[in-house]
């Protein structure tokens, strides 16, 4: 099994700055790949970003040049740094992890809120 925590949501003003954290813990060696994605009320949880164990990442194109996830193996931390946010970014963040038998993991989400 596999837990995931996140923390650094808030609120910010439009082109203002947050940076998301998600630790990871249990099984994590079976892990391939980590990432973010949001969800809006009403509407269907959409990928924000993407990291491989690799490194290799991949973003959603809402986000891309403004966002950019990063990962600390040491520490099973993975980030998502959000520049230039925009009111349309508030959303509730959720953790997400894939292990190498495509099992999914989320964590409990954390809200972003973007005042115009």
């Amino acid at each position: 099994q596999v837990q995931l925590v996140e923390s650094g949501g808030g609120l910010v003003q439009a082109g203002g700055s947050l940076r998301l954290s998600c630790a990871a813990s249990g099984t994590i060696f079976r892990l391939n790949v980590m990432g973010w994605y949001r969800q809006d009320p009403g509407k269907q949880r959409e990928l924000v970003a993407l990291i491989t164990r690799d490194g290799s990442t991949n973003y959603g194109d809402s986000v891309k040049g403004r966002f950019t996830i990063s990962g600390d193996n040491a520490k099973n931390l993975v980030y998502l740094q959000m520049n230039s946010l925009k009111p349309e970014d508030a959303a509730v963040y959720y953790c997400n992890a894939a292990d190498r038998y495509a099992k999914s993991y989320w964590g409990q989400g954390t809200q972003v809120t973007v005042s115009s």
